[in-house]
């Protein structure tokens, strides 16, 4: 008999966006002419930029000629990729090419990084929380039992609420491993330069590791909120960036992003040698992983060529404009709102003191719109809800519209 891993039945149910699929499925089926609209799923709506596409009929031209055909390519990534990513988002800031990893996109990287550190490393997330990087950490036993209170033990959660602008506030006790995602998924909210400057403090102080999620990056628009960790003085040597061209440039289905992991970045050995995890993650890398397809590269080099660099801006500026209708809508009809400003997510305080989920079948049922509820990222987020700007503008109108005539307060 072959025994399971039995840290996976310590997670809670399925995970939450199959949940949520599976709600609105059963829906579906039992009201066939339901006019549903999703502003739950991050996924995109909106097309490729023209330029990659061009880009990749290009390479999948040059597949069907012995003389330009690619085989197996480098696991972490074609050099013209790597050289376009470092000169265009981390001009001036000491990456070096073997320091970023290309992949198939930051969801993965995130729930693959824990694998290089030892499963006693003590993990901090903050409440609410993208549900990957807990889970993950829950599968590797790096954690104890899930507790009445929805924490599960051995984590150190730091609670984001509107008391303390949904900023996580530094842990009060040591931790090895700290998870931040700025601009935030859920709550929409950025990440000062201020902030982030003391979590670096705190990091170097106690020899601990940031894992920074800046997936959501391009979408910051105030001037003075880094897009970047390594903006930020001694960075480099406590912290791992993780970024996606999937909500930027529409890669959800083609999947491709990378991690940037400075050589200077360090973790312990057992007998307390100080070891760099660039080797470690090079190492993972390369044996778990083919690399991602090179057509697929090549689309993401174009953009940033002049012509995609202004395709993305557009579609950017398209899926800022949703947020902004969506937030302006629910501050209309009395509803409190975050978000939706740095980043493609729009946070609301559920009115009429109902529970997150209750929320989640009011809208699916009376306006035909699907959200996720703020519980399902973890006991902070009851309470609140999230919607998303990725949908198309017509059905974005048209679930405001829906909202209005059913939630005016």
């Amino acid at each position: 008999m072959a025994y399971i891993n039995e840290n996976y039945q310590k997670l809670t149910g399925s995970y939450l966006f199959r949940e949520i699929a599976h709600r609105v499925a059963d829906y579906k089926e039992k009201h066939p002419a339901a006019n549903v609209i999703s502003l739950g799923i991050g996924d995109v709506t909106q097309p490729l930029p023209p330029a990659s596409i061009a880009a990749m009929h290009k390479a999948v031209d040059e597949m069907a000629d012995a003389k330009t055909f690619r085989g197996y390519g480098p696991e972490q990534g074609y050099g013209f990729l790597i050289k376009k990513i470092i000169e265009n988002n981390f001009h001036d800031l000491g990456i070096a090419p073997d320091e970023v990893f290309i992949s198939d996109g930051a969801k993965s990287d995130c729930g693959n990084i824990q694998e290089i550190f030892s499963e006693k490393a003590k993990i901090a997330i903050t409440d609410p929380v993208y549900p990957v990087y807990l889970d993950t950490n829950v599968m590797a036993g790096r954690t104890g039992k899930l507790q009445k209170n929805g924490h599960f033990d051995g984590v150190v959660y730091l609670s984001c609420t509107a008391e303390n602008d949904f900023m996580p506030e530094l842990p009060k006790e040591h931790v090895d491993i700290i998870y931040l995602c700025s601009p935030n998924n859920p709550t929409g909210m950025a990440m000062t330069r201020e902030a982030l400057t003391k979590w670096v403090a705190y990091a170097h102080e106690n020899e601990s590791v940031i894992l920074f999620d800046a997936a959501y990056q391009a979408f910051i628009t105030e001037d003075d909120l880094p897009r970047s960790i390594f903006e930020i003085e001694g960075a480099r040597d406590v912290a791992i960036e993780f970024r996606s061209f999937s909500k930027t440039a529409g890669f959800t289905g083609t999947r491709c992003g990378y991690i940037v992991l400075p050589k200077s970045v360090q973790g312990r050995s057992a007998d307390g040698t100080k070891k760099s995890l660039n080797p470690l993650w090079n190492r993972r890398h390369t044996t778990k992983y083919n690399g991602t397809s090179y057509i697929i590269q090549r689309g993401a080099e174009a953009i940033f060529t002049p012509e995609g660099k202004k395709e993305t801006a557009a579609t950017i500026a398209y899926y800022l404009e949703n947020a902004h209708i969506i937030r302006e809508g629910l501050e209309s009809i009395g509803i409190t709102a975050y978000g939706g400003v740095n980043a493609p997510y729009i946070w609301l305080k559920v009115p009429q003191e109902l529970s997150s989920w209750d929320f989640f079948d009011k809208l699916l049922e009376e306006a035909n719109i699907v959200g996720t509820p703020g519980a399902g990222f973890g006991p902070c987020g009851e309470g609140y809800f999230r919607l998303t700007a990725f949908g198309e503008r017509e059905n974005t109108k048209l679930a405001i519209t829906r909202l209005k005539e059913k939630l005016r307060l």
